[in-house]
């Protein structure tokens, strides 16, 4: 199982999209709330989680994915519950997955160190240790990073290709009306 963490104030398209396409691949993925199941993004959309931090536990966790956005970001950093899944799927070698400037905080908790990284531009001094690059989407070991909205489908499939592997995540990009 896989968390979403929602924080007021969080990139609806990097979230939204991602989301869509985790559970397109069959993955089990949650949407959790920080502080409520009701959350609002940066752009005034409002989505419904299906629970709040206080009801994600540890067990059976596979991953967690931070989507960005401002001040959605740094709402997820304020977290004692985001952080506390984020440390035990970093030391446990699990999925750890950040898009547009969300990848600042592993980054900042030496997550990222020895790993290639991606974030939005301007947010690559947070990505302690990391090699910072180029691509829209990275994959590096347990860690994957995306460069911002523009690459929230590519960050979806690049998590699908992560559990399921390349083919299946290519089969189902070649299923996305987006890339016929």
């Amino acid at each position: 199982m896989l968390y979403m963490f929602f924080a007021p104030g969080f990139e609806e398209t990097e979230a939204i999209a991602c989301l869509d396409v985790i559970r397109r691949a069959g993955i089990d993925v949650r949407s959790v709330g920080v502080g409520s199941r009701h959350i609002t993004g940066a752009h005034k959309i409002s989505v419904n989680c299906d629970m709040d931090t206080e009801q994600a536990t540890l067990t059976g966790l596979d991953g967690v994915i931070l989507p960005g956005g401002m001040p959605g970001t740094l709402n997820l950093e304020n977290s004692e519950r985001v952080a506390e899944a984020l440390e035990f799927c970093s030391s446990q070698g699990k999925l750890v997955a950040a898009i547009c400037a969300a990848p600042m905080i592993p980054g900042k908790r030496g997550m990222l160190k020895g790993k290639s990284a991606v974030c939005y531009p301007g947010f690559e001094k947070y990505l302690e240790g990391a090699f910072v690059s180029d691509k829209y989407v990275v994959t590096d070991g347990n860690v994957i990073t995306a460069k911002g909205m523009g690459s929230a489908v590519e960050f979806g499939l690049a998590i699908a290709a992560y559990f399921k592997g390349e083919a299946f995540a290519d089969e189902l990009r070649g299923t996305l009306e987006c890339y016929r």
